[in-house]
């Protein structure tokens, strides 16, 4: 479907004019504040044709309808959503085994048994500086290090 610029610039001063006439109503009934917000609302189309962004919007809801259709009616894309959901199972089941440690092997210490097996001496410092001292007995007294 090929529509020139000029019938989209109609068909927003058409909706414009509709929201228009519309807003009057709303006015009369609801008052000053409901009337002037219907009456914003109702520029906006005409701001859309004249700018383009109606054609724009109609050209990206014709795509989303189209892979709509496509999602619905093709065998291929069925197979591609059963993979994913197969591959979200697995992403369950093996963060299920992780939490429970049962993937891990005979050889390897699980995640229960590592602070168990710290040890406890200081770790020596890479660079013996004398300025640091004073630093480590304040942060020794406070019990930090």
């Amino acid at each position: 479907m090929n529509i020139d610029a000029a019938t989209w610039q109609a068909l927003g001063v058409l909706l414009t004019l509709i929201g228009l006439l519309a807003s009057v109503v709303l006015w009369r009934r609801r008052g000053a504040t409901e009337g002037l917000r219907a009456v914003a609302w109702s520029l906006l189309p005409a701001a859309a044709g004249l700018t383009g962004t109606l054609k724009l919007l109609w050209e990206i809801g014709d795509k989303i309808l189209h892979w709509a259709v496509h999602l619905v009616f093709s065998p291929l894309v069925w197979g591609g959503v059963v993979l994913a959901g197969i591959s979200l199972v697995l992403f369950a089941v093996t963060a299920a085994m992780r939490a429970r440690a049962t993937g891990a092997r005979e050889g390897e210490p699980s995640a229960k048994e590592l602070p168990a097996q710290r040890s406890r001496k200081k770790a020596e410092p890479a660079v013996q500086d004398k300025d640091l001292d004073d630093i480590e007995a304040i942060l020794r007294k406070h019990g930090i290090s």
